[in-house]
């Protein structure tokens, strides 16, 4: 009997890799929502989101044995609720939110993992006092500041000096409503505990600068066990925060994969998180034998979809779609046709600037051509602004992005620079 699928978001790239998934010979794909309305937006308009998901599923003349995604907010924080109403497998809300909401997350790492966790405080960007306030909390010089719910690295910034932080305080006035609102409705659905609910949805995070070598761990818990199953590098330009490329395997020493895998089996664990994909963000600081847990996302990473299948022979939303079902992961390992895997992101680092020349689509053919098994999508177009881009860093654009495998590290860069020679990107108006 056909099971059928509900992926909120689903395009034609994801729409195709579902389909060579194990074990969906029986399974029926189903977009809910487009991926322009959850992801290619501004405006994150959950009620009206969830009404419109709701009428696609009620008209829908079958069963529906899983409803799942792969994007990070609004659709994460979606998913608990559709799930809730139509009888199917996620986690609950609760203990997606004790990994969504910041605060509410550094407080529960700090109960079971304290010395994984650096230094931390919320405060109110639109509070006059809050640099003071932060100060008060023993934080000085630098420290990190992000909100409390956002989406890929927006509005992250370091902060070295009373200027940085006036700096950031300004983008987190101006723009910070496009997050906090819609999360906000999300809050409110929720039993929160008296202190977290204090902290709403326009709150911030201020943070111990923590550093070393990034990565992120991919997991998944299925009926109470924690399975890390992969880990990948996160790679920054030199001297920025922005990342050059995502690796994968990871090429950080085993023991420290393993000290990792403990560590992300003993938080999952206490938060009560079940029966859905996750990954874990951390530093390990090599000088001082360090491991910090930055942050846990609750969905798979879409970027690294590819670099599994490369690799292991599927992309993980083998994970996500084995789950909804209730079934354990068939992930497999080491299947694929490569060795290593990267997603590439060529940048720019301009405050602004408009694009003079992009690549047409044929020439983004041509390039991908250079190497075999090579993807790229390009984020600009002839005219555009870079500040219009959705999900930027606060220190660069990426105006495109390179999925490739090699049998080496060092022949994977070497293709790359060889796919980029045939991409021509140009810009005017520049803000240095």
């Amino acid at each position: 009997m056909t099971k059928n699928v509900f992926v909120v978001g689903m395009n034609e790239l994801n729409a195709a890799r579902l389909k060579r998934l194990r074990g969906v010979e029986d399974v029926s794909f189903h977009p809910l929502l487009t991926s322009a309305e959850v992801s290619d937006t501004q405006i994150f308009d959950i009620p009206d989101m969830l009404r419109r998901a709701e009428e696609t599923l009620d008209a829908f003349d079958g069963s529906i044995d899983a409803i799942v995604g792969y994007i990070d907010f609004p659709v994460s924080t979606m998913l608990p609720l559709l799930c809730e109403k139509y009888g199917v497998r996620n986690a609950s809300l609760e203990s997606l939110l004790k990994c969504e909401h910041k605060y509410w997350s550094r407080k529960v790492m700090a109960e079971v993992i304290p010395d994984h966790v650096p230094n931390f405080t919320a405060f109110d960007p639109f509070d006059d006092e809050a640099l003071s306030e932060i100060g008060e909390a023993g934080l000085r010089f630098p420290f990190f500041v992000k909100p409390i719910k956002s989406s890929g690295s927006r509005l992250g910034f370091r902060i070295d000096s009373p200027e940085d932080f006036a700096y950031a305080t300004e983008a987190f006035r101006a723009e910070i409503n496009e997050i906090s609102e819609p999360f906000n409705y999300i809050l409110n659905k929720a039993n929160l505990p008296e202190d977290v609910k204090a902290v709403e949805g326009h709150y911030c995070m201020a943070e111990r600068v923590i550093g070393g070598r990034q990565c992120t761990v991919e997991g998944y818990v299925h009926e109470g066990e924690v399975v890390p199953y992969g880990v990948v590098d996160s790679i920054r330009y030199p001297q920025v925060l922005s990342f050059f490329y995502y690796l994968y395997p990871s090429t950080l020493p085993p023991r420290i994969q393993e000290q990792m895998a403990e560590i992300t089996k003993t938080v999952m664990k206490h938060i009560g998180y079940d029966n859905a994909g996750f990954n874990i963000e951390y530093y390990w600081d090599e000088v001082q034998n360090q491991i910090w847990l930055l942050e846990i996302n609750t969905r798979i990473a879409q970027s690294h979809c590819d670099l599994f299948e490369m690799v292991d022979g599927v992309s993980h939303q083998q994970v996500t779609v084995d789950l909804g079902l209730g079934r354990k992961p068939d992930m497999p390992k080491g299947e694929g046709p490569e060795s290593v895997a990267a997603e590439f992101f060529y940048r720019v680092f301009f405050n602004d600037a408009t694009v003079a020349r992009a690549p047409s689509r044929a020439e983004v053919e041509v390039a991908a051509e250079q190497v075999e098994g090579t993807r790229i999508t390009s984020y600009v177009s002839k005219g555009s602004k870079l500040s219009e881009l959705p999900e930027q860093d606060a220190y660069s654009y990426a105006v495109a992005s390179v999925w490739m495998g090699a049998q080496k590290q060092s022949k994977l860069l070497w293709n790359y620079e060889q796919v980029m020679k045939k991409l021509n990107y140009e810009f005017t108006d520049i803000v240095e």
